[in-house]
């Protein structure tokens, strides 16, 4: 295989109609592993909330390797030749894997941490560990650790690694580009806009202090900065919407005390897809929590909101955030939390019924460099895109210090009492 693809079939897709794959793309998706992603919703819960969201990683991860695509031929018609042929059939693969290792419900079971690998790194397992080695290695011809290293950085790697690492996940990365119009357009909602060809033409390669880096002419300016709305939009209004976040936290539990009771291993978990991970959550075995807290997400019977904490309460929403990656100290809390109300009420409260729902910090990069063929009066040839429009990481990320909440949810028995007796419940942890 060179840049030259032959392309053996076409698969119509909701977003671009048509993506040609080529013999060893279709080799590639037919493996199991690969298949698995066909039975993973993208969204997680996000389909109890906007039902037509059912899309899935498998179609989400054949979009990355089409927008890929394209940007690698943008940077070779613009004479990036650091991307030789073996770079373009890696960067491929990479786009198209970059997901393989995710856990069902999109990133809920990760975010428990240790026994439980980021998808990153499970990705990276499965690359190196599976039919996947053997598949890269006989019809891509490329090594599947330098695929693995694209996906989960190990430092290292070819000169044109670091390039194509930042198309497949950075400030401006394909990822985005595929998943923020996808979720969009499945969930039904005007947000998520990018004006994606406009962006992957103005890719560029130029040297800054003497590194290449890919950078955007001065027409892919705006179309950047539609992505950065569109990505504060899609988490306002989707990703950090309040049922979604209770479901999550209710698959957190129930994974997390069926770990703990050692009714299931963190390494199986990779191994399931949505469905089955449900079924197994549901056998007898199991805690009696887990059991619980799974019929209730099938029945969509979600936790309801108590209490929402903004960082304008700044002491208890710095005490509730550090406990993001601190699992077993939120659990602790949550059984605490219980017990206490249990008391003030004098009435049973199950450690289950009481749960902390903690979005991810995120980060709100735009390291991104704008290179002029005329710059303006005033401006340099490449400077960065912050000194181009005027904003900072700082600007954006104010969005989230005043967006981002974190929930006390409930069973929908407790929420009156937890809301009449939260400063009882919290205060006293702020000692």
């Amino acid at each position: 295989m060179d840049c030259k693809e032959r392309y053996v079939t076409i698969v119509r897709d909701s977003l671009y109609d048509r993506i040609p794959l080529t013999a060893a793309e279709v080799a590639l998706i037919s493996t199991p592993t690969f298949q698995r992603l066909d039975r993973i919703q993208q969204l997680g819960f996000v389909s109890k909330i906007w039902p037509g969201a059912k899309h899935t990683r498998y179609e989400h991860s054949l979009g990355v390797l089409h927008l890929m695509r394209q940007a690698l031929a943008t940077l070779r018609q613009h004479g990036a030749t650091v991307i030789d042929e073996t770079a373009w059939r890696t960067a491929l693969a990479a786009a198209l894997l970059h997901d393989v290792g995710h856990y069902p419900f999109s990133h809920a079971i990760e975010e428990l941490g240790p026994p439980v690998l980021p998808h990153e790194e499970a990705g990276r397992r499965l690359i190196e560990g599976s039919e996947l080695a053997e598949v890269l290695e006989r019809e891509w011809g490329v090594d599947p650790g330098r695929v693995a290293n694209l996906i989960a950085p190990r430092g290292g790697g070819e000169p044109a690694d670091r390039l194509l690492r930042g198309l497949l996940s950075g400030a401006l990365d394909v990822d985005k580009l595929d998943y923020l119009p996808r979720d969009a357009r499945h969930c039904n909602v005007p947000y998520g806009g990018v004006d994606t060809p406009r962006l992957l033409d103005a890719l560029r390669v130029a040297e800054v202090h003497g590194v290449p880096r890919i950078v955007v002419t001065a027409k892919g300016v705006s179309p950047l900065h539609s992505l950065i709305n569109a990505r504060q939009e899609m988490f306002d209004n989707v990703y950090w919407h309040h049922a979604n976040r209770a479901a999550m936290a209710m698959l957190q539990r129930a994974v997390q005390d069926a770990l703990l009771a050692g009714a299931i291993q963190a390494e199986e978990l990779l191994r399931h897809d949505d469905a089955s991970l449900l079924a197994r959550l549901a056998e007898p075995r199991m805690p009696e929590s887990t059991r619980q807290l799974v019929q209730r997400l099938r029945d969509r019977v979600l936790h309801k909101r108590a209490l929402e904490v903004s960082a304008r309460a700044p002491d208890l929403y710095r005490y509730l955030n550090s406990l993001y990656g601190q699992p077993a100290a939120r659990r602790a809390l949550e059984c605490r939390l219980a017990q206490q109300l249990a008391d003030l009420l004098g009435e049973p409260v199950a450690d289950w019924e009481i749960l902390l729902a903690i979005p991810k910090p995120e980060k709100w990069s735009t390291d991104v460099w704008v290179l002029f063929e005329r710059p303006p009066l005033g401006f340099q040839q490449l400077m960065p895109w912050q000194d181009v429009v005027g904003m900072t990481d700082a600007d954006f990320a104010r969005f989230e210090d005043h967006r981002r909440l974190i929930r006390i949810v409930t069973t929908a028995r407790l929420r009156d009492a937890v809301a009449a007796h939260w400063p009882r419940l919290l205060l006293p942890l702020l000692g």
